[in-house]
């Protein structure tokens, strides 16, 4: 999948499972250029994360070059590494109590991106599960977002409504995706089949 946004303006962003350097370096290996990683709940979580991901002197990242994630490029092996510590888009997920708790450290650690809010899980978490109008969980988001903005960090969100990306947007979030290509197809699905039969019954 990293390959097929090669021809194209789109980056290719992945979300690891686990905040560990094996599947971090993997996914950078395949080409990604953004990383998102999930459960991140301490400054030195999200200091590790930023060491695996990005090349000497700032991190830990291994060498290997003109190959697949630089596209078989020669040559500027240098240039190349200052540019993608520069360019790697890194989004730790805060998605429990103690990610919220410790997110004005997480979004200080230099390297940290984007923080991205995992709502679900963070609802679970706090104890409300499914609960996306319950004031604490609003009440959340407001603090990643302040989080985020006194760091000259973005927050993100995936929203799974117009209204719901349009709450956000209100409410300072400034990296919104929409919708999962599942829930879109089977959206789209349900309604040309309702239609199809209305016109039936019509």
């Amino acid at each position: 999948m990293v390959a097929t946004t090669r021809p194209t303006a789109a980056e290719a962003f992945v979300r690891v499972p686990l905040a560990q350097r094996s599947y971090v370096s993997r996914a950078l290996a395949a080409g990604a250029t953004g990383l998102m990683i999930p459960m991140v709940e301490s400054a030195e979580s999200a200091s590790e994360i930023v060491g695996w991901a990005k090349y000497p002197p700032v991190g830990v990242r291994g060498a290997a070059f003109g190959v697949g994630h630089d596209d078989y490029a020669t040559g500027g092996a240098v240039d190349y590494m200052r540019d993608f510590n520069a360019d790697i888009v890194l989004m730790p997920q805060i998605e429990t109590v103690a990610g919220l708790d410790a997110v004005d450290e997480i979004a200080a650690v230099d390297g940290v991106d984007v923080l991205w809010v995992g709502h679900s899980d963070l609802t679970n978490s706090m104890g409300i599960p499914g609960q996306f109008d319950h004031p604490d969980y609003l009440g959340a988001l407001d603090k990643v977002v302040g989080a985020a903005k006194r760091n000259g960090k973005a927050a993100g969100f995936l929203a799974g409504s117009t209204q719901e990306a349009t709450m956000l947007l209100d409410r300072g979030c400034r990296i919104i995706a929409y919708g999962g290509d599942l829930w879109i197809y089977r959206e789209a699905l349900r309604n040309g089949l309702a239609e199809t039969r209305a016109s039936l019954h019509g």
